[in-house]
């Protein structure tokens, strides 16, 4: 079985209310890139992965007009996708959901979130709160307790395989991003860039509470999805000791496993694995970073048959095909991230 992680840069505004594809030559959210120019990109970067289970990070937003389920089936059905049905958690109002499309006739996926729902005004209980609830944790020890909320609250799923019966938990997850948007002068991007990394720091603990709840159950789980974080990569990182991606890689007896991520954090300087591209204006070159995991527990990693980043440049099979090559730039500012496992 291949089970991806895939963060598409702006797929909503390929859509239409109708959750139809908008196919013609009218600018998509991409720099240079037409919706339909980027749409069939995405068609060829999908039709190659021909994953059985793909998270999809930033996918079509659902509101009163739109629905996510709808345009990403609208999607697998223009391309002929085996992972032609797809399911979401909890909505946002950043127009960037997450959702998975996954095969029907290989498993069965259903949103099924775990902890506490929200009750205003109600004291936090024990273990970690549900995903669109509220986390209370004192951030920067001052004795005064914070509140933290997703914009994009985790997705959870229970995926049943058809041929066995064995369900597997998977939690997708969009962490907020660390950079200072917004911020006009020096001051103000040291300011927001700790606010943000103290944030993102406070959902990696979140998640970590309902990843170390599955395990302690024996529940075999994937977390995947965009972490946009990684040992080493802001100069903040010192202030607060570790990375989101080392608290929600855990340690014994409950750890996560991500190879690449392992890699990262043995070796901090020199050659890094990447699954991310992005062109810094003022610098006037592209920055790589490795942002998009996908972490099994200790009971799957024995069934893992290799994880592979789809990059353009650093994999052979993507350099050597230049149709896959040119379609992994055109698509998003992400490669995909693939597992193939035994299950």
């Amino acid at each position: 079985m291949r089970i991806a992680t895939y963060n598409v840069e702006w797929f909503d505004s390929l859509f239409d209310d109708d959750g139809q594809l908008v196919l013609d030559g009218s600018w998509s959210a991409r720099h240079d890139v037409t919706k339909l120019m980027q749409t069939e990109a995405l068609g060829t970067v999908f039709t190659a992965l021909d994953a059985d289970v793909v998270m999809v990070i930033e996918a079509p937003d659902t509101n009163r007009h739109r629905d996510t389920v709808r345009a990403l089936e609208s999607f697998a059905a223009a391309f002929d996708l085996r992972a032609r049905r797809a399911v979401m958690g909890f909505s946002n109002d950043t127009q960037q959901e997450i959702a998975l499309m996954y095969d029907p006739d290989v498993v069965s996926a259903q949103h099924d979130a775990k902890g506490q729902a929200p009750v205003p005004g109600a004291p936090q209980m024990p273990g970690a709160p549900r995903f669109d609830g509220t986390f209370r944790i004192d951030l920067d020890i001052d004795a005064t307790e914070d509140k933290v909320v997703f914009s994009k609250p985790p997705l959870e799923v229970a995926l049943t395989v058809k041929t066995t019966g064995q369900v597997i938990r998977l939690i997708g997850a969009h962490l907020k991003s660390k950079a200072p948007h917004g911020a006009t002068n020096r001051d103000e991007v040291m300011r927001l860039s700790i606010a943000n990394r103290r944030k993102q720091l406070a959902q990696a603990i979140w998640l970590r509470a309902r990843v170390d709840e599955h395990l302690e159950a024996g529940e075999p789980l994937i977390v995947m999805g965009d972490l946009n974080d990684g040992p080493g990569l802001d100069e903040y990182e010192h202030l607060f000791g570790r990375s989101s991606v080392e608290i929600i890689l855990g340690s014994k007896p409950h750890a996560l496993f991500d190879p690449h991520a392992s890699k990262a954090l043995l070796r901090r300087i020199g050659p890094q694995p990447t699954t991310a591209r992005f062109y810094i204006s003022q610098d006037k070159r592209y920055l790589q970073a490795l942002l998009d995991y996908v972490m099994v527990s200790a009971d799957l990693r024995s069934k893992a048959q290799g994880w592979r980043i789809w990059h353009p440049f650093d994999d052979p099979a993507c350099w050597t095909t230049p149709e896959l090559r040119d379609a992994l730039l055109m698509a998003s500012d992400h490669f995909p991230v693939t597992l193939d496992i035994d299950l």
